[in-house]
């Protein structure tokens, strides 16, 4: 429970805190956002993506609207009783309005009861969260329907080239596979950025809100998933490794880190759901600066760093990726509607050594599903195979990102 004259001055606060935030560029995102539809929009995305600035350029198109941070180290008390105190106050101060802007409301427990109770007065909300599981949650009791969810991701390898003002070239593509897309690092290049971020993410998103006490475990796994990249890992081999006793405990911790968008993982593609479930599983870290920042053995594995920005590329477009594994390996199959569209593999560097490799993995997984596209993603080389296009990965981003 917070006082009223706290939240007044909270809010007049926040209001010329936001007005300090810079624009930046325009995210890719924000051509998406259709504010003229009744429904809930939500951005949600890992911590320190963007996701207050989107909010801002957002808000640039709005003349009268309302707004408030939860994450507000003044107001870690506000409970689900003080929005319509929150209410009063936001009308007090800036008078009538039909537009709600709440930046990370995953704070406040049964905040959707608000929300609802608004929209059913026609009122149209614009929320950020960074917690995927508690946003679908509340969502899905309270607002079945009535909402629009959109992802948030660390800058895509075309937004970098827009906020460093530079071409689309090779030696782009290779500062964008050092730094990754985080604003800020991009900004101001310190490592220590990215490492204190792994930190909030783990002890603020994980280790406080879950009730955990095994700090330095789940920040060990954390930075084996983020760093193991593209390797096929099991829940049960993950508890032996990391002593946690039972495969239940390792399901849940890595169920954390995705909620928070910390990583990603994928299964292996079957027709059978219950294989998929028990099939070894891949992971893909959120950006390749955090997981470099975080480990030594990351900076040096290129290929890994390659496929990892191809799989995020592919994660701003498709929910439903797979790994194929039979007599040879493909490493992505995406899905669209239903039907598999495309198989992708990744190779940083084609060589007489592994291309038929490379290459009968891809054709193995387009024969055996049925698939009419394939694409060779490397880092430098431009061919075809076998009617399998082969392309640099900064050509094929730049492509996608035209589309």
């Amino acid at each position: 429970m917070v006082l009223k004259e706290t939240l007044k001055s909270v809010v007049r606060l926040q209001r010329d805190e936001l007005q300090s935030i810079d624009l930046g560029i325009p995210r890719d995102i924000l051509k998406s956002v259709d504010l003229h539809i009744p429904h809930a929009v939500v951005l949600s995305g890992v911590r320190r993506c963007g996701k207050s600035t989107l909010l801002k350029q957002i808000i640039s198109k709005t003349n009268k609207f309302f707004y408030f941070n939860f994450e507000d180290q003044r107001v870690l008390n506000f409970d689900v009783s003080d929005f319509e105190k929150l209410d009063d106050v936001l009308s007090e101060e800036f008078g009538n309005s039909k537009i709600y802007f709440f930046d990370e409301i995953q704070n406040v427990g049964e905040w959707e009861r608000f929300v609802r109770s608004r929209q059913d007065l026609g009122k149209k909300f614009v929320i950020t969260g960074s917690n995927a599981s508690l946003l679908s949650r509340e969502l899905g009791t309270k607002l079945t329907g009535r909402h629009i969810n959109y992802e948030l991701f660390p800058f895509s390898y075309a937004e970098m080239l827009q906020l460093k003002s530079v071409e689309p070239s090779l030696d782009s593509f290779k500062s964008y596979m050092k730094n990754g897309g985080f604003p800020e690092f991009l900004k101001y290049e310190k490592t220590e950025m990215l490492q204190e971020l792994l930190n909030d993410i783990v002890v603020r998103d994980i280790i406080a809100r879950h009730g955990l006490r095994e700090t330095k475990t789940i920040k060990e796994m954390a930075i084996y998933l983020l760093t193991n990249v593209g390797k096929e890992f099991s829940y049960t081999n993950l508890a032996k490794h990391f002593n946690l006793g039972s495969t239940n405990t390792a399901i849940a911790y890595a169920s954390y880190f995705e909620d928070s968008y910390l990583i990603f993982t994928i299964p292996m593609f079957d027709y059978s759901f219950r294989r998929q479930r028990v099939n070894p599983k891949k992971s893909y870290s959120i950006d390749v600066g955090l997981s470099r920042a975080n480990s030594a053995s990351f900076s040096e594995d290129n290929g890994r760093i390659l496929e990892n920005i191809v799989f995020l590329e592919l994660r701003r477009r498709y929910k439903d990726i797979f790994y194929f594994k039979g007599k040879k390996e493909c490493d992505f199959l995406v899905k669209e509607n239903g039907e598999l569209k495309e198989a992708i593999q990744v190779c940083y560097d084609l060589t007489e050594e592994n291309k038929e490799r490379e290459l009968s993995g891809i054709l193995e997984a387009m024969e055996e599903l049925k698939i009419k596209k394939g694409t060779i993603i490397t880092l430098n080389q431009d061919d075809m195979l076998k009617k399998i296009p082969v392309k640099p990965a900064w050509k094929w981003l730049a492509e996608k990102n035209q589309k």
